[in-house]
């Protein structure tokens, strides 16, 4: 079986993928294999229809589908907001027909959210490899101000042309770049978890993801500049990640500490003074700059020799934890209720962070290698991003220093799953870590 097939056979909403040069004139036979007899509709908006809904409409009317007129968003201003999946709803709703989404993350979720809330199903044709969420579970929709991931299945078909994707507006790739690099620093995040017994690695999921991701990643600047080929390695890597997460019904194969900081700016609707949102692949790769500093961090730590006695000793109760984590977000009531509810996840008390600890000091001699041998160096990550075209300093995205400071300290409170944080945190480390980090000549100094 090649890698995809093997992914189809575990996948729990995908089950037709087609990825290569010139594909979207198959379109068809995805839609005639999973919708046979049924009316299509294409959802696009002003740019996708340009660079690919009409060859997918060719597709569909050669292969005698019936079609329903396209629906084209027109706004400027589209993004994944509730206002624009009431309007698709309300165009959808009255029309028995099947979605065939024509875009890259707006589209695809606005779309994948509009057919799930009408119990259809639907497939994509992605048109950029900007992101892993095109067959993941869920879609992330902006509703009363809050970016939120609402439950819904990935798409039952997905058709992928390099060639398309490699023409796309270069921050799209640069997105999507920084978006599969966070699966270096999320996997070591994953060791931790096993090792420790929060959250053992389920190895379909873990292979999916990382067999052949360093390659994927291997030609940042040949990305940048459109080579069709590695756009096709970095969909490619995308795509398997969705695939992992829906096999196992988890992000965990995809998302670590890194992935917390992007979580947190969503909450504080973190755009550019234009207005425009800062996109999910460039605050998640901020983010991967912040986790591998903090792995390289435990690395030069004496793990093995930890006095485990002293760290259960400081250990907070959960009273104690709910004081300290009400103080850390006073007047921040979204970050509070989040924080309460994450940390209380995985909160565990002495006697379970005993047992936390002496795993990992056991474990630590060889686990070290194993995380070194995973992860990319911080300078070879922050090189990588700037060959991409992706920001590899926080003020790129309009976070200066001290809000990164600010964020950094949010991060062991922000989501149940077990990371490399949490080491840090459990290890008592929080201050020396961020003092490496924005004290006097650290990485991003705080003046």
């Amino acid at each position: 079986m090649t890698k995809v097939e093997s992914a189809l056979a575990r996948t729990t909403d995908t089950k037709a993928l087609i990825i290569g040069k010139g594909v979207v004139s198959r379109t068809s036979e995805v839609f005639n294999q999973l919708f046979a007899g049924k009316k299509a509709i294409i959802v696009a908006d002003t740019n996708t229809w340009k660079v690919a809904g009409e060859a997918v409409y060719a597709s569909l009317q050669a292969a005698g589908i019936d079609q329903d007129e396209p629906f084209i968003f027109n706004d400027p201003d589209l993004y994944a907001e509730w206002k624009f999946v009431e309007q698709l709803k309300a165009h959808l709703e009255p029309r028995d027909v099947i979605a065939v989404a024509v875009g890259s993350g707006v589209i695809n979720d606005l779309t994948k959210y509009t057919s799930h809330i009408l119990g259809r199903k639907y497939m994509c044709v992605g048109t950029a490899a900007s992101m892993d969420g095109y067959t993941a579970y869920g879609a992330s929709i902006t509703k009363d101000g809050n970016k939120q991931t609402f439950d819904c299945p990935a798409p039952f078909g997905f058709v992928m042309d390099p060639v398309i994707a490699a023409d796309a507006p270069k921050e799209l790739a640069a997105s999507g770049y920084a978006d599969l690099i966070a699966k270096i620093p999320a996997a070591a995040d994953w060791m931790l978890a096993d090792v420790v017994g929060a959250e053992a690695i389920d190895q379909f999921g873990w292979d999916l993801v990382q067999n052949g991701l360093k390659e994927s990643l291997s030609a940042p600047a040949a990305v940048h500049a459109g080579d069709v080929e590695m756009t096709e390695k970095l969909s490619e890597g995308l795509l398997m990640s969705g695939f992992a997460m829906q096999a196992i019904q988890s992000s965990r194969p995809a998302s670590g500490t890194e992935h917390q900081f992007s979580h947190c700016w969503d909450m504080e609707n973190l755009a550019y003074p234009n207005g425009k949102h800062v996109s999910h692949g460039f605050k998640v790769g901020i983010g991967t700059l912040a986790s591998t500093a903090s792995l390289e961090f435990l690395l030069e730590k004496d793990i093995e020799n930890i006095d485990v006695d002293a760290c259960v000793e400081a250990w907070k109760s959960w009273d104690e934890m709910e004081a300290e984590i009400r103080e850390v977000f006073a007047g921040k009531p979204g970050h509070l209720a989040r924080g309460l509810k994450e940390t209380k996840g995985k909160y565990v008390d002495k006697e379970g962070l005993r047992k936390q600890l002496e795993a990992l000091k056991a474990a630590w001699p060889t686990l070290k290698e194993q995380i070194r041998a995973q992860i990319i160096p911080f300078e070879e990550v922050h090189e990588d991003l700037k060959l991409v075209g992706a920001p590899y300093e926080p003020e790129m995205i309009c976070v200066d220093r001290a809000r990164m400071r600010k964020t950094f300290s949010y991060i062991p409170y922000m989501r149940s799953r077990f990371t490399n944080i949490d080491v840090v945190y459990r290890l008592g480390l929080m201050p020396e870590l961020t003092e490496r980090l924005f004290g006097k000549g650290g990485i991003w100094e705080v003046e």
